[in-house]
């Protein structure tokens, strides 16, 4: 897939790629038939405008396959018809194709078709999430052992490493039992949860694996992420969520493959 979004309109690269995302741009001057040597024919418009429609449908396809729980919540049509005007509004940055579609999810939040089900937004991060942890890069998870092993007097200044694959999505509505629901087979049954959700999204082996993150989950983890030493970020979590549970959520992150290192100062 082309920079389509890159290209400069002053060059022949330009003036073919620009028009493609956009149905209301004529076809550009210099594309020909196969029995044309210069200029506008026919046949050039007739293969331009099948060119275009490829480069359309292909992208939404590949939204589809990034979004399957979205495209169930609202239906294909629906799906499709949202899909193609993002694609018109936001053109691949690279020409890696399941690196498209990063900001699907701002979109459905400003979308004002989709503006009664406001979790959707949420959905969609969790899904782009998780195709990221997927192609993330390999590093073996940190062991428990690892940990065990380091003196209790240094464990406050244990700075942690995330393994790669490693994502956190904060959620106001109960997102991950919704994403859980519409990305397995079989009919979606009536969803109860209505707190919100944070999600963790890990690889700590071959698949990917999204959980819900335990209450002052998702800003303990944010902080060990950012490289703050763990007793910084178990005191600020401890202040802002009262109910915390330390060592829960240090065994869950372990257990889900969180990180890949850890280092102290001693």
């Amino acid at each position: 897939m082309q920079r389509l979004n890159n290209a400069s309109a002053g060059t022949f690269a330009g003036r073919f790629s620009l028009p493609l995302l956009d149905p209301e741009r004529s076809t550009p001057d210099g594309v020909s038939g196969p029995r044309a040597k210069a200029g506008y024919t026919k046949a050039g418009h007739k293969r331009y405008n099948v060119y275009r429609n490829n480069v359309t449908v292909s992208l939404i396809d590949a939204l589809a396959d990034t979004f399957p729980a979205v495209q169930r919540i609202v239906g294909r049509e629906f799906f499709r018809d949202m899909a193609r005007l993002y694609v018109r509004a936001e053109p691949p940055r690279s020409p890696l194709l399941f690196e498209y579609g990063h900001g699907f999810a701002d979109f459905i939040d400003g979308f004002e078709h989709t503006a009664p089900i406001p979790w959707l937004g949420d959905v969609a991060r969790i899904e782009r999430a998780w195709l990221d942890a997927y192609h993330a890069a390999d590093r073996t998870p940190l062991a428990a052992e690892t940990l065990q092993g380091i003196a209790p007097e240094s464990l406050p200044g244990a700075v942690f490493t995330p393994h790669p694959a490693t994502r956190i999505v904060r959620s106001a509505y109960p997102a991950v039992a919704i994403f859980v629901a519409n990305r397995r087979d079989g009919p979606v049954g009536r969803i109860h949860e209505r707190d919100g959700e944070d999600a963790l999204v890990t690889r700590p082996a071959l698949d990917v694996q999204v959980r819900k993150l335990p209450r002052g989950g998702a800003r303990f983890l944010a902080g060990l992420c950012a490289g703050q030493p763990l007793g910084e970020a178990a005191a600020d979590t401890t202040e802002a969520e009262p109910g915390f549970d330390l060592g829960a959520n240090i065994a869950g992150m372990l257990d889900a493959g969180v990180f890949c290192d850890v280092s102290t100062s001693a």
